[in-house]
């Protein structure tokens, strides 16, 4: 399926959550962080179902994340987390890839989570689900890596938007990448790498190498 048939193939903008499950934190030798950690990932790099994640030349270490994927169903600006729960439109599964070496080497992220495939979303946007109860698992070959929930994430997701609605406003359609468990690890060239939210929808994605 090609991302210009998702049904948010045009955010205005994909904010991400870095450290928000203390066990992803510590796996890479990081504090958990005392408010939100925010980046940004680029709308040029949404891909859908089926579609390959591409392990540019420039980095010799690419990563799968896991996350739940929230996306907004109404402007939000200085909401409050009651308001933000509101504004939410559904779930999508999404993988935020990330080349770890280059995340490690730049000390700023843009370049490592930037490259075009770097985030793969789900086909279809679930609604009316209690973001309490979402799980999170990710499977490379068929073999779990990742599992993780909702309630373990140091901030729950209206908090997440409420404070990113107190910085820039939330569009609709925009897209919250709500932070990944531990247990992520390397992608290489014909890996097929799957991210599950039960009851939401199984997003999968093959891994080929950039050609030259």
């Amino acid at each position: 399926m090609s991302v210009n048939s998702l049904p948010f193939a045009r955010p205005s903008k994909i904010i991400c959550v870095g450290r928000n499950y203390v066990d992803h934190a510590k796996e890479l030798g990081n504090e958990v962080p005392k408010a939100p950690l925010l980046f940004l990932k680029a709308p040029s790099a949404l891909v859908g179902p089926g579609e390959a994640i591409v392990l540019p030349g420039a980095s010799q270490q690419v990563e799968y994340e896991g996350e739940i994927g929230v996306v907004v169903g109404t402007r939000l600006r200085q909401a409050s987390p009651e308001e933000a729960e509101r504004g939410i439109r559904g779930f999508v599964p999404a993988n935020d890839v990330t080349a770890r070496d280059l995340q490690k080497s730049d000390g700023q992220w843009s370049r490592a989570k930037g490259f075009d495939t770097f985030c793969p979303v789900g086909a279809s946007v679930v609604e009316g689900q209690d973001w309490r109860t979402l799980e999170i698992v990710c499977r490379v070959n068929g073999v779990e890596k990742q599992r993780g929930n909702a309630g373990q994430m140091v901030f729950g997701i209206p908090t997440l938007l409420s404070y990113i609605s107190n910085i820039m406003t939330l569009e609709p359609g925009d897209l919250v990448l709500t932070g990944t468990p531990a247990g992520v690890g390397p992608l290489n060239p014909g890996d097929v790498v799957e991210v599950e939210i039960p009851g939401v929808g199984t997003l999968s994605n093959p891994v080929v190498a950039e050609s030259r």
